[in-house]
This record gives structure tokens, C-alpha cells and sequence, in this order.
């Protein structure tokens, strides 16, 4: 029961990431924003999501706090700051809530990993799988609850027919229904925090101690090869993954221009969410194939997708094309938790939080900056920004090349 409530609770507590991205067509028309604005949006997240994970990584204090407290509290900070989205007067006071949001969700996503290891002991990779595939789910969140069309009729008109730009997506302005969308996502995050605030931590998990949880205590677990090296593969996964995922209500519209809001937002959660049972799935084979080749197997599948995506795109039909961004999505993500499962059971117990929540810091730095360079250039680049993914499931399985090999991982690393 406690890791069906963790996992329940990281699905709605991590439905604030890409709200902007779900209602960006509104947004575009409110602030006169243009298309690699949304670059912004979304790397101010990953941006405000570094500053927190390093805050908690090399202070230690993600070990030295009770975890289910941090993350209630992270909810309820993130809820609000996302609810006040809709009264931001531009793009900059936008993005400064973007940056709370995202140094709240740091004390969301790893510290729900560290509540997962610690409920589920002997079980980290399936256990982190699950609570991963919550996350993807929470990632897509925004666009289902856009797609669902609020009652209020903003997005039909009296006739019922769908009001539309010359564009052919919904016009915006016409409603509330945009807000909702944000205001549902922050309702979620609350409802997350006061369910593990009533959870609590597991029985067995103890506080670290003060030498193993000193300032810059999650640089320690740098010590320890199979950290390093699980790291590296997960860094390199980072480049790719959430660039990937900005760019897919974009590469709908590229390929269809006159694609409706509602449509897109559907079909935006659909390609994003299927990553959620992908985890699942990749959870279960670690039990058996174990959490390495599980991991290798999503790097290398999704660096054929990155290769083979400029040849495709031009010459394959509107419904395929949504299906390789399907099969290109759910690759892209399937490795992501056994990457955790590797790191924390290379890592000593005492040291798991800050070694975890160090690990995401960097890599989503790394993601918002291939967010940042990345998304603008699609105008540019268009289908061939799919190669300029490819470097990163490449240095991935680099990284991975040597897990498990004899090392010395019995050394302290406090």
C-alpha cells in the first residue's frame, strides 16, 4: 500500500512540470509569445529544478529531513506557484513562477525516489519503476486535462462547433478553460502532499549522520565507479528525453499544421504517457534481465529512432509518424528508473537521498540546456534536430559499458 500511495503521489504532484506546454496556443496569443518561447517556459522549470536539487544534494538536507515533510512541503510551494501562473503579466514574471515551480518539483521527484527505496526495499528497480512511470504520467497530465475541454464553453461555441484560429487550432482567449487546466494540476500536487505527509517515512529509514550528511555530502557518492558510471549513462539519457518531449505537440504541428487544440493536447499526452507502462515494463524485465540491460536496451532503441527520424518524417503517413513518436517516446524513457535503481544501489544507504537528488540536478541542467539550444532551432533544423538528440543515448550506453564489472564500490564514499 505505501508504494501505490508514492507512486500515486509522484503522478500528481509532478502534473505541474509541462502545464505551460498544454496550453501554450493560449498562451502564445495572450503574451504575444512566438514558438521558441515555449523554450523558455520549459527550461525555466528544468533551470528553478537544478537550483533545488542542488541545494538539497550538496547541503545533505535531503538526508537529513524526514522525506515524506519535504515533499508536502514541495507540493504545496509548487501547487501555488502554478496556480498563479495565469495572473503573470508577461513571459518574464512567467518564467520567474516557472523557476519556483521547478525547484519545488526537486523536492517532489527525487525525494520520491528516496521514499520508494526506502518503502520497498530488495525491490529498487521495480519499485523506482513504477514511481517513474507516475512521473510520465504526471509529465503528460497538462495535456490530458487540456484536451478534456472544460464545460463553460470556451472551446465551442453556441452551434457546438469549435471555434478556431486561421491556424485551424482552437482560438484562444475565448475562456476559462486554459486556467482550469493549471488550477486542476495544482489541485493534484496538494492532494499528493497531504497523502504522503499522512504516509509518512518507512519504519526502517533512518536519519543520516552528521559526517555522512555534511555540506556537499552528495558529491561523496562521486567516489564510488558504478555511481559514476551509472551517472554518466544518465546524463547522456538527459539530453535527450525532455527535449523530446517539449518538441512533440511542435512536431504534430509541423506535420500538421491545421491540427485542432484539442487533438493536439490528446494526442500530446498519448505519446508522452505511453512511456508510463514502458517504465512499468522495463521495471518487471530488471527483475529477471536485471536494471544494466534493461537500460542499455532503451539507450540503443531510442538512438535508432534519433537516426532514423529526418529519413522518416517526410515520407511516411500523419497516423504512422504518430506511432514511431510513440515507440520514439516510450524508448526514450523506459531506461530512466533503472538508471536510479543502478546509482542508489551503488550508493550507501545513508547517502542515497543526496546521491540521487545530486544526480538529477545535473541532469537536468543538462536538459534544459539541450531545451534551451534545441528548441529554438526546429524552425531551423526541423526533422534533423533529431540528430543533435543522438549524441546523448550514444554517450549513455558509453556510460552504462562497464556496470557490474569489478570496482572498487566498497569504499566509503562519505
Amino acid at each position: 500500500m505505501p508504494i501505490v500511495i508514492i507512486a500515486i503521489a509522484e503522478w500528481f504532484g509532478t502534473a505541474l512540470w509541462f502545464t505551460p506546454n498544454a496550453v501554450i496556443d493560449d498562451l502564445q496569443q495572450l503574451w504575444q509569445l512566438s514558438p521558441g518561447d515555449l523554450g523558455w517556459l520549459t527550461g525555466a522549470v528544468q533551470f528553478g529544478f537544478l537550483l533545488g536539487t542542488l541545494s538539497l544534494g550538496l547541503s545533505g538536507l535531503a538526508d537529513r529531513t524526514r522525506a515524506s515533510r519535504l515533499f508536502a512541503l514541495a507540493c504545496l510551494i509548487g501547487a501555488l506557484s502554478n496556480a498563479l501562473l495565469p495572473y503573470a503579466n508577461g513571459l518574464g514574471s512567467a518564467v520567474g513562477l516557472r523557476v519556483v515551480t521547478g525547484m519545488s518539483l526537486a523536492g517532489i521527484y527525487p525525494i520520491g525516489m528516496k521514499l520508494m527505496v526506502g518503502w520497498a526495499p530488495g525491490r529498487t528497480g521495480l519499485g523506482l519503476a513504477w514511481l517513474v512511470g507516475m512521473l510520465v504520467l504526471g509529465t503528460a497530465m497538462p495535456h490530458l486535462l487540456s484536451g478534456i475541454g472544460w464545460s463553460g464553453g470556451g472551446l465551442v461555441d453556441q452551434s457546438g462547433g469549435e471555434l478556431v484560429d486561421q491556424s485551424g487550432r482552437g482560438r484562444a482567449g475565448d475562456s476559462d478553460d486554459w486556467r482550469l487546466t493549471l488550477w486542476i494540476a495544482s489541485l493534484l500536487s496538494l492532494v499528493a502532499g497531504m497523502a504522503v505527509w499522512r504516509l509518512g517515512d518507512a519504519p526502517s529509514g533512518q536519519r543520516t549522520s552528521a559526517t555522512t550528511s555534511s555540506r556537499l555530502a552528495g558529491l561523496g557518492a562521486f567516489r564510488i565507479a558504478d555511481f559514476r558510471r551509472a551517472a554518466g549513462a544518465y546524463f547522456g539519457h538527459m539530453w535527450e528525453l525532455y527535449t523530446l518531449w517539449t518538441l512533440i505537440p511542435l512536431l504534430l504541428i509541423a506535420v500538421d499544421p491545421t491540427i485542432s487544440s484539442r487533438t493536439l493536447a490528446m494526442t500530446s499526452f498519448a505519446l508522452i504517457a505511453i512511456g508510463a507502462p514502458g517504465c512499468w515494463f522495463g521495471g518487471w524485465m530488471s527483475q529477471h534481465i536485471g536494471s544494466r540491460r534493461v537500460a542499455a536496451a532503451g539507450l540503443a532503441g531510442s538512438a535508432l529512432c534519433c537516426l532514423s527520424y529526418p529519413w522518416l518524417a517526410p515520407h511516411i503517413g500523419y497516423a504512422t509518424l504518430v506511432g514511431f513518436l510513440g515507440l520514439w517516446s516510450l524508448l526514450a524513457v523506459i531506461d530512466s528508473p533503472q538508471f536510479s535503481a543502478l546509482s542508489a544501489n551503488a550508493c550507501p544507504a545513508t547517502l542515497v537521498g543526496s546521491a540521487l537528488t545530486l544526480q538529477n540536478a545535473i541532469g537536468f541542467a543538462i536538459s534544459a540546456a539541450s531545451i534551451a539550444l534545441l528548441v529554438p532551432a526546429l524552425p531551423t533544423w526541423e526533422a534533423t534536430i533529431a540528430w543533435w538528440l543522438l549524441p546523448g543515448p550514444l554517450l549513455g550506453l558509453v556510460g552504462l559499458k562497464r556496470i557490474g564489472k569489478p570496482s572498487r564500490v566498497a569504499q566509503s564514499c562519505a
